[in-house]
């Protein structure tokens, strides 16, 4: 079983399904906005993405993962060693992310973004700018004063982030 799973994975057949996956059922999918979050997992075993994270005392791995209002999942992002933050390397991460929607037939621009207080920088404030997604971000007090930019922030679309926590 392993074998076969990662040479499907090494292959991109995985990826492949998934991506036809979401073009076959995007009708059932629920895009008034999407949310963003991260996951860590304690990994035993370790292996090529693992580094300590001193806060949950083990070696973890950390991966992002997109989901619809509903909590359905859009994609998930490779795994990153977890002695890293959300934030690491999110341009390169956000843009795969997207990339697969987009090559699932489902559109970016004018997508809302939840996301934690742990993707507040104004570096992926403008990433997702730039890509014409509105992002819905707590704000993070560890980063200090707010920027003189205007920036909106609407509690109850926050809400919805429930649906990415249980999935």
């Amino acid at each position: 079983m392993y074998y076969h799973f990662q040479k499907w994975a090494a292959d991109g057949s995985l990826r492949r399904v998934w991506v036809e996956l979401l073009r076959c059922k995007r009708k059932l999918l629920n895009l008034c906005s999407v949310q963003l979050d991260g996951s860590q997992t304690i990994c035993k075993r370790g292996g090529e993405w693992v580094g300590f994270q001193t806060r949950k005392a083990a070696n973890t791995c950390n991966s992002l993962f997109l989901s619809d209002d509903t909590g359905m999942l859009l994609a998930c992002s490779g795994p990153v060693a977890g002695n890293h933050h959300d934030l690491f390397e999110i341009e390169k991460v956000f843009k795969q992310l997207t990339e697969l929607l987009r090559e699932a037939g489902l559109e970016v621009d004018g997508l809302f973004l939840n996301a934690d207080a742990g993707f507040d920088s104004e570096a992926f404030r403008k990433l997702c700018s730039s890509l014409r997604i509105e992002a819905n971000i707590a704000f993070n007090p560890r980063n200090g004063t707010a920027s003189e930019d205007y920036v909106y922030f609407d509690q109850e679309l926050y809400k919805r982030r429930n649906g990415v926590e249980q999935a």
